[in-house]
């Protein structure tokens, strides 16, 4: 159970995620799970995330700080052209080529997450290390369409090193928003973490005995 003595346990090091659940007034602790988040070959979008994610999860409770945690939470992001996975650009020239390639089409964002419980036995040092089955997991899909850039918009936005460190190349939330011309879903799941379905996941596991935690205040 997630309160402020057992806090949510985010297996993430992305700045966004924690910033989405921090918003929600959950109680968190953050400790990224390091796995290999490269594709397979013949490897389709909904295998990888399945995948990752597993491997995060277990990952994440392995860490010495999942231990006393109410739950863990982790997640993948990925953007879809067609059938094409587009992850982080390698580099700023790869970024250019991947705005470029969404450049006036529609493409989506999956995002799966997966759910453990925060058992403090199971989670001490030194706990079994091998496969952990989710509480909860799913993935939540988003589609976006971008407007038509000239190679002047692509090359300046690639240059400002905004999504470097993010999947297809782009930030929603800072200065990428200029291109996306339509949201069709999860807003927040483009970001990296669909809000509304984690939290309806922890409260149907159990996991929030009320939501919100804490009474919101007025300014």
């Amino acid at each position: 159970m997630i309160d402020d003595s057992h806090p949510l346990l985010l297996g993430s090091g992305s700045p966004r995620r924690r910033e989405i659940l921090t918003t929600l007034g959950l109680p968190l602790r953050v400790a990224a799970a390091e796995v290999d988040e490269a594709g397979r070959a013949d490897e389709g979008p909904a295998d990888y995330l399945e995948r990752v994610t597993l491997a995060k999860l277990a990952a994440a409770r392995r860490l010495h700080q999942a231990a006393g945690a109410g739950a863990i939470l982790v997640a993948d992001t990925s953007v879809i052209l067609g059938d094409a996975i587009l992850g982080k650009p390698r580099d700023e020239a790869d970024a250019r080529a991947m705005l470029r390639a969404l450049s006036g089409r529609e493409h989506q964002v999956w995002t799966r997450f997966a759910i453990a419980g925060g058992d403090r036995a199971e989670l001490a040092p030194g706990a079994a290390s091998g496969r952990v089955e989710a509480l909860h997991a799913e993935t939540v899909v988003t589609r976006v369409r971008f407007r038509a850039l000239d190679d002047d918009e692509i090359a300046s936005y690639a240059a400002t090193g905004e999504g470097l460190d993010k999947a297809g190349a782009y930030a929603i939330q800072g200065i990428g928003a200029f291109a996306v011309a339509r949201v069709d879903g999860s807003y927040s799941n483009v970001v990296g973490l669909p809000a509304c379905e984690v939290v309806a996941a922890l409260r149907a596991a159990g996991l929030l005995a009320r939501f919100p935690l804490s009474p919101a205040r007025s300014s």
